[in-house]
């Protein structure tokens, strides 16, 4: 197994060696559109909100220059896979290479619709949004953009818990899937891994404070590299657009993040009970799976658990990125995901690439 994966990231680091770089904010000459969206849920008076964007005048969307994002369990999409740091987010970047890309909150989280349960104490319900509530939801927006832009399929993506989301749905609907990348992919957890949540009874919702998030996110980078991991502000202005979308933070003291339980109750029930949630056999699509060196929520084992276990996609690829993190879309190396995503995405069909 070592030696295999000696090789895998030997070839990963030689395929990230190959990608240009970027274009500096002066050298970049493409206008990014945005527009917000509501899609129902297919639950009454449930809606998601969605952002888009894509280059001015964009006039034909094709399967392969389009993708819907999915964020993990704790945070929104829309205040980190669009959060703009150093003049640029992750999706102004994939849309300035000429996607149209999507980005979801899904309900209870961002700027969705907060269920019933929310407006409650956290121990007067059940734990909601469960993945299985989420592959739904995230199937009502594929179909909502697939109808949009006349399409067959598109490319998915997830981050965390959002890859057993995207990955699930790939599994069940492979007719609508053109490619998918799954980043920091969720697995199996080992026994002795921290639970994510406590051990106690689950409430509908829990609450992260800031320094909860910062001492989470820090997590397993070695002490002489932390004060340089993420640039300076970066986390405040992450923390602070995150906070804000949750209209019960301030209420709270400390200021506090509620994010729905039913991810934890999944935890509990299959990925620390060793049953998945979805069949990786099943997925037929080309898939990237990326992760970062430091990840401490969904470590190395877990990504090189499950790739093996992709089997009948007709290509696939794993990359490790040194010095990054769980959260490494927004930290001091985040070019280089944006990099291996978005050649991924771009890249001809391995087959009909010339042997030269």
């Amino acid at each position: 197994m070592m030696k295999n994966r000696n090789h895998l990231l030997a070839a990963a680091s030689l395929f990230m060696l190959t990608v240009a770089l970027p274009a500096t904010a002066q050298e970049r000459s493409v206008r990014v559109i945005a527009e917000d969206l509501a899609v129902p849920a297919g639950e009454p008076g449930v809606n998601i909100y969605v952002r888009n964007k894509h280059p001015e005048g964009m006039t034909t969307f094709t399967a392969d220059r389009t993708l819907v994002f999915v964020h993990g369990a704790t945070y929104p999409a829309s205040t980190s896979f669009d959060l703009q740091l150093d003049g640029i987010s992750f999706m102004d970047d994939i849309a300035e290479h000429g996607f149209d890309v999507y980005a979801i909150d899904l309900p209870g989280y961002g700027k969705s619709s907060r269920p019933e349960q929310m407006s409650k104490p956290a121990d007067a319900n059940a734990p909601f949004e469960t993945t299985a509530d989420a592959v739904r939801h995230y199937g009502a927006v594929v179909d909502y953009v697939l109808k949009r832009r006349s399409l067959p399929k598109l490319d998915v993506m997830g981050w965390s818990w959002g890859t057993t989301i995207a990955a699930g749905y790939a599994a069940e609907q492979s007719d609508k899937v053109e490619r998918l990348v799954l980043y920091a992919p969720v697995w199996i957890v080992h026994p002795e891994a921290e639970a994510l949540g406590g051990e106690g009874k689950l409430g509908a919702y829990r609450s992260v404070t800031a320094e909860q998030a910062r001492q989470r996110w820090l997590n397993g980078v070695p002490e002489v590299k932390k004060s340089g991991l993420i640039p300076q502000g970066w986390f405040d202005a992450w923390q602070q657009a995150t906070w804000a979308t949750d209209p019960a933070a301030g209420t709270q003291n400390p200021p506090s993040l509620r994010a729905p339980n039913g991810v934890i109750q999944d935890l509990r029930e299959y990925w620390r009970s060793d049953k998945p949630t979805y069949d990786p056999a099943k997925i037929a699509a080309p898939t990237l799976m990326v992760q970062g060196e430091w990840d401490h929520d969904t470590p190395p084992y877990m990504s090189q658990t499950l790739f093996p276990l992709i089997v009948n996609a007709p290509w696939k690829r794993y990359v490790e990125i040194g010095e990054g993190t769980h959260t490494i879309m927004m930290e001091r190396n985040r070019r280089q995901l944006f990099y291996v995503v978005e050649s991924f995405l771009m890249e001809p069909v391995p087959g009909a690439l010339s042997p030269h």
